[in-house]
């Protein structure tokens, strides 16, 4: 008999009812932990690419293109090339796709944050496509689609904030066909020596004063900070993917591993 990941139980999921979870810097019960993420982005919805402009210094817009160009959405096809952009509420990542594929491609654009979906509604009804995309709120952990049924599954700078990342792969790859392709792009681990002591002067002084300039509240922006500290660096996080059940794994480093962008298949 086959193992299938996606069913399989770990311990996260059996964990007693004292578990917890790292927000930021704190632990905190793991129960509570998504009410605190989704309180965070409420609060920066409207302002949202700005603070990944704050946080980057630019440099997630090129960052993006490049996940949308290894994805590389056909332009061509007897049916629509169908992703799922987890994460995705404001559409950053589904208005690539659907205008890399020349409009063939169809996004389905899920988060469990309401406010981060209403401005990707708006978004993309000013840019003319929402024709090719669906907004549903959802729960990474617990997907409300068939199984096997996206081409592809992304996910930027969003996984990270998810309670049980564990979890959230496996649902990953139980929704994708067999053939289908997950791509991850995270803020990651630096690389580079001396690097990371710039990178970190930046992001634990300067992001919070951003953050309190720009949406008048400083707190979202230094949890954001944290929970990058937090996240799993390269090798231990394409091991989680290769433990969902992927194959293929790999990941490419942007801007001296201060993002990385990994790639896994389900074959």
């Amino acid at each position: 008999m086959s193992h299938d990941p996606a069913a399989a139980t770990s311990p996260s999921e059996t964990a007693s009812a004292d578990a917890t979870a790292s927000f930021g810097f704190r632990d905190v019960p793991l129960t509570e932990k998504q009410h605190l993420v989704d309180d965070v982005f409420h609060k920066v919805a409207s302002r949202y690419d700005v603070m990944n402009d704050a946080m980057s210094g630019g440099l997630h817009r090129l960052w993006k293109d490049a996940m949308v160009a290894k994805l590389s959405p056909p332009k061509l096809g007897r049916r629509p090339y169908e992703v799922l952009d987890m994460a995705g509420g404001t559409g950053d990542i589904a208005f690539r796709i659907v205008e890399k594929s020349e409009k063939k491609a169809r996004v389905t654009v899920s988060d469990i944050n309401a406010s981060m979906l209403g401005v990707g509604r708006e978004r993309a009804e000013k840019r003319g496509l929402s024709a090719n995309l669906d907004f549903v709120e959802a729960n990474a952990e617990e997907l409300p689609f068939e199984s096997n049924r996206f081409d592809a599954y992304t996910i930027a700078f969003g996984i990270r904030n998810v309670p049980r990342i564990d979890k959230a792969l496996r649902e990953a790859y139980r929704v994708l066909k067999p053939g289908g392709r997950l791509l991850v792009l995270e803020f990651s681990a630096v690389t580079v020596p001396g690097l990371d002591k710039i990178y970190d002067a930046f992001s634990f002084h300067l992001i919070p004063l951003m953050g309190k300039a720009i949406a008048g509240d400083a707190e979202p922006y230094r949890y954001l900070v944290e929970s990058i500290r937090k996240f799993p660096p390269q090798e231990k996080f394409a091991a989680m993917i290769r433990d969902a059940g992927f194959a293929r794994v790999d990941y490419t480093n942007f801007t001296g591993g201060i993002a990385a962008l990994h790639s896994g298949w389900k074959i």
